[in-house]
């Protein structure tokens, strides 16, 4: 079980199966959805909180904290990691729509001077940043690695997009990052990225990523139970909330709910995530054109979707080896032959994600409050989504 999560997308694929006919008829089994998230040993879970749809039907559930033996609500709060990043999308992909950014325009050309010439020569769309086919270096790509306790002290601080900009592309006491790749030639996931592309929308709009984020999603879609980090300072997660956990250097657990994190980093519910996928798929948030990009591989001059950089992240389904990233978003096949679209997200001490069938029948949001470090979608979810809807 250890090894199926760390392959992470061959696993998702089964996990995210179709609904079975016996299940149809009988909808939802909310006992044994209840017995999937109970947390086992091998999990590397402290708590779970989850919300599933199908069959017509809604169940939402939680574990208890195994580490305290607290109870955890439905209800609770939780970091989303890289949830975010189909919020950034949205945002650029609104004013794409608006008129105020071309996605085939270059980042030189919006940001002039932020890639240095003689590394970056090659121009780098917005739409590249987006489906992570820029071929920039990894945020604070070459870093030494960090002991527990560091990890543990580095999650207080809080950094705005400059700020991992300039400690990316120019550190101090290492070689400077060149590019991975030619622009537009492969895909790789790439979280700079979109670290310049909340840059971007701060110098676009001439506001704050946390005003753009509530003032065109939060607000309108009315998801009063998702926040912003508050800008320069290190919060706790709102209560009730999901407890994540890191381990220190001397092997002790920590309750790592209070955090720093980037403009970007948000907190919220399963059915705040939920909501929010649903508006997205629905076309509330964005026109059909930019609605559709949502759902786009980056393709090459042959018509055909991008290789992808050798790791599991597109290893699975008919186009294993090949993009699986649109603008925002990423795919898991499912057996007969559909796709749920969606996005995981990491902070530390937690897993989370939302996916969803694009016709919206099926849909799942999850957070996992982490006891140790898990790669890919962790097994209790995968457990509960082949629970939900067979395969």
């Amino acid at each position: 079980m250890r090894r199926l999560a760390a392959l992470s997308l061959a696993t998702a694929a089964v996990a995210f199966g179709v609904v079975a006919p016996a299940q149809a008829a009988t909808g939802l089994d909310r006992s044994a959805l209840r017995e999937a998230i109970t947390v086992r040993p091998d999990d590397g879970a402290g708590g779970v909180v989850a919300q599933v749809r199908g069959d017509g039907e809604t169940w939402r559930g939680a574990s208890g904290d195994i580490v305290t033996g607290r109870r955890i609500s439905p209800d609770a709060h939780f970091r989303i990691g890289s949830v975010s990043k189909p919020m950034d999308a949205v945002i650029l992909l609104q004013l794409a729509a608006e008129g105020r950014i071309d996605l085939d325009q270059s980042v030189q050309h919006y940001l002039p001077g932020l890639l240095p010439q003689d590394r970056f020569p090659d121009p780098i769309t917005v739409r590249q940043l987006l489906n992570h086919t820029s071929g920039l270096p990894h945020v604070f790509e070459g870093a030494p690695a960090t002991s527990p306790d560091e990890e543990l002290e580095q999650r207080l601080d809080y950094l705005t997009f400059d700020q991992v900009i300039q400690q990316t592309l120019h550190p101090a006491g290492r070689p400077a990052p060149g590019p991975r790749f030619r622009p537009g030639t492969r895909q790789e996931y790439n979280s700079f990225g979109y670290r310049i592309a909340g840059k971007l929308i701060e110098e676009i709009t001439r506001h704050p990523y946390q005003y753009e984020v509530y003032s065109r999603i939060l607000r309108p879609l009315k998801l009063h139970q998702t926040g912003v980090t508050r800008p320069g300072a290190a919060t706790p997660v709102p209560r009730p909330y999901l407890p994540g956990y890191q381990t220190s250097g001397d092997g002790k657990l920590v309750d790592v709910n209070v955090q720093g994190g980037l403009p970007s980093s948000l907190t919220s519910t399963t059915a705040d995530l939920d909501r929010f996928v649903t508006a997205l798929f629905d076309g509330r948030l964005l026109p059909p054109a930019q609605t559709a990009e949502l759902f786009a591989l980056p393709t090459g001059a042959d018509g055909k979707p991008l290789p992808y950089a050798d790791d599991a992240n597109c290893n699975v389904g008919p186009g294993k080896g090949t993009a699986c990233f649109s603008v925002g978003l990423k795919y898991v096949p499912l057996p007969d032959g559909s796709l749920l679209w969606g996005k995981t997200g990491s902070d530390p001490g937690y897993r989370s994600g939302v996916f969803a069938s694009r016709d919206l029948t099926r849909r799942v949001s999850y957070s996992v409050g982490t006891t140790a470090p898990i790669d890919g979608i962790p097994m209790v979810i995968q457990r509960l989504a082949f629970t939900a809807f067979g395969g």
